[in-house]
Order: C-alpha cells, then structure tokens, then sequence
C-alpha cells in the first residue's frame, strides 16, 4: 500500500520538488501552503507522514506540531533553514519524529521518511493499553495516567516510557533506549535517556504515582511488575 504524505511548506519551489521527488518513489502527496491549513488536513487522519516546515504564514511550524499532538501522533519531520540546536531541540521536545536541515539532499529525506514510516508502522501494532499497576498508557489516544490523573509528556517522553512497558520486565540498555527511541542515527549527548528517564519519574510523581522506572546499574533501565 502507498503510504499518503502530507507537505506543509510555504516556498513552492521547494514544495513541488519535494513533491515530485516523493512520487517517483511512489508516495501519494498532497500539499499545504501555510500552517492553518497544514493543520486542518493533519488533523484529518489521512496522512501516515507529515513533512513540516517551521516558518509557515498564519500558524509556525511549532505551534502546528504542538495542536497536533493533541489529537494526533502521525510521524512528523521537520523541514528547517534554521540549526541552531535549541531550534532542533524545540521541535523534538513538541512531538516531532526527526528534522530536517535545508538544503538537504533529497537522499537523506526519503531514508528519514522510510525509518518514519517504518517506526509509525511498527507502533500501530503494538497494544492499544500499556498497563503497570496504577499507571496505563493508551497508544492510539497518546494518553497516559496515574490512577486515573493524566500525566501530560512530551512525544519523546512517551516514546520513552511506550518503549519501557512494551518491553517490561526486561532490562534496556541507554543504547538500545536511544536506537529505539531516538534513532540509530542519533548524534546528540550520550546522557539523553538519564535526562528524559528523570524527566519522566518527576512527571509521574507530580501526578501522585510512585517510581516505576528502575534503574539497573551499569546497564540500563526497565519496568517491573513487581516494582519499589
């Protein structure tokens, strides 16, 4: 089945190459030329992939992707000028799947768009409830709660904590947390799963929940059944 992508980009130019360049690789596009309407079509549930500019008329980039993961976890790229790392690191933190930095070659993007897809695809096969004890996560509504209190997380912090209860009871190496979560080509700090393990313990305690992320030493991380 061809996967459906959405382009929301402002410089046309940019825009049709993109566009033409997908559909010889044999994607179905449709395109946005500002984030009001990039948004309305996102939101629409016909999309397996978004490719988002950042500077868009009416709505940012930014605010777009942060409306939409309200409603929606569609794979998200980024298209940028800008590479200043808070910028980047902006757009993470607000649920994007990965970016990318203009001009880019055209190579880079389909093989981002492919581990993407690849990644959204391997999601929807997952359980729809993630449960351990009082906490639960639900994928399709990208809803997590303690007792019954909602925990608001980042997309990277729910990538983080889906990853750990899919595989509870085992033992994830930082390594494997990153490949799994970040990407096999993530460059950034080595310590970003301690700083977003943290982030997460600090989200569930502030909602009343209990530390249900251990930390093996030495190795990794891991959810237990039975935990302290």
């Amino acid at each position: 089945m061809k996967s459906n992508i959405l382009i929301i980009e402002d410089e046309a130019k940019i825009a049709r190459f993109v566009e033409l360049e997908l559909s010889h690789e044999g994607y179905v596009c449709d395109k946005a030329e500002d984030g009001r309407k990039g948004l309305e079509m996102a939101e629409s549930g016909a999309y397996d992939l978004v490719l988002l500019d950042i500077m868009l008329p009416e709505l940012n980039g930014l605010e777009v992707l942060r409306r939409l993961r309200k409603t929606n976890d569609v794979p998200v790229i980024v298209l940028t000028a800008r590479d200043a790392v808070m910028d980047k690191v902006s757009g993470l933190d607000m649920g994007a799947d990965d970016y990318v930095t203009k001009p880019f070659a055209i190579e880079e993007l389909l093989a981002r768009i492919r581990l993407a897809l690849r990644r959204g695809g391997a999601s929807k096969t997952k359980e729809d409830l993630l449960v351990c004890g009082s906490l639960s996560l639900s994928v399709p509504r990208h809803e997590v709660r303690w007792d019954g209190s909602e925990i608001d997380l980042t997309s990277r912090e729910f990538s983080l904590l889906q990853t750990l209860l899919e595989n509870k009871n085992v033992v994830l190496s930082r390594d494997s947390l990153l490949e799994k979560v970040w990407g096999y080509d993530y460059m950034g700090e080595t310590n970003v799963v301690d700083v977003y393990v943290r982030y997460l313990r600090n989200k569930i305690a502030a909602a009343g929940g209990e530390n249900v992320i251990q930390t093996v030493r030495g190795v990794g991380y891991v959810i237990r059944d039975e935990h302290e």
